[in-house]
């Protein structure tokens, strides 16, 4: 791996969107799911997914990440990964999709807690134990430092991948997420990280 992949993927894992919630002294931290409409000088435009229009900038070194198509074919035995899914009624998990973590970012954010998705929606993260076919889709068992989770993936949902990502993304229609912006006085959000979708839109 190289050291810029290094690098960018261990700025990430400090803070990614998947790890437990950063707090600031001041302001809990803003999450950001949308499009980019317009740049001037270096605010980011944003269309939320609620339809509010939001200032973005980066902060200094930010990290860009940029999100990349998978398949259920690359998630292997030993792959540690984040999966936002629906709780079933016998305990199980359905997935609504998942993230595949490189191995520099194996341990971000590993446990099960609730997630803001969708209403009651969770995310696991952990590696994955064993894989299995089933009528309903594949089956993970994912095991973390806490638990266990039985993970059902039926077919078509979406999943991805990390890559580093280029400023130059951040541009006119870029499907962004942003895991932890901080609100500046004149309202303004700052982030130390953000992804991008590359040819798929951020689906956190």
């Amino acid at each position: 791996m190289s050291a810029r992949l290094q690098r960018t993927l261990g700025m990430i894992a400090l803070g990614f969107a998947l790890a437990a919630p950063v707090v600031w002294a001041q302001d809990a931290p803003v999450r950001v799911r949308g499009t980019i409409e317009r740049v001037d000088g270096g605010t980011y435009f944003v269309k939320s997914r609620d339809g509010s229009e939001l200032k973005l900038k980066l902060a200094p070194n930010a990290a860009v990440v940029a999100l990349v198509e998978a398949k259920v074919a690359d998630i292997k035995q030993g792959s540690f990964v984040g999966v936002a899914a629906m709780p079933l009624a016998d305990g199980s998990q359905k997935a609504l999709e998942v993230h595949i973590f490189p191995e520099a970012m194996r341990g971000t954010g590993e446990g099960h807690r609730g997630w803001d998705l969708q209403p009651s929606s969770t995310m696991t993260n952990g590696n994955v134990d064993k894989t299995m076919a089933s009528s309903d889709g594949q089956v993970l068992m994912l095991k973390y430092k806490d638990g266990e989770k039985k993970i059902v993936v039926p077919s078509g949902i979406p999943i991805v991948s990390y890559m580093p990502g280029e400023a130059t993304e951040l541009k006119p229609g870029a499907k962004i997420f942003v895991s932890a912006a901080k609100k500046l006085p004149d309202g303004t959000l700052e982030t130390a990280r953000i992804n991008v979708g590359r040819g798929v839109a951020p689906p956190m």
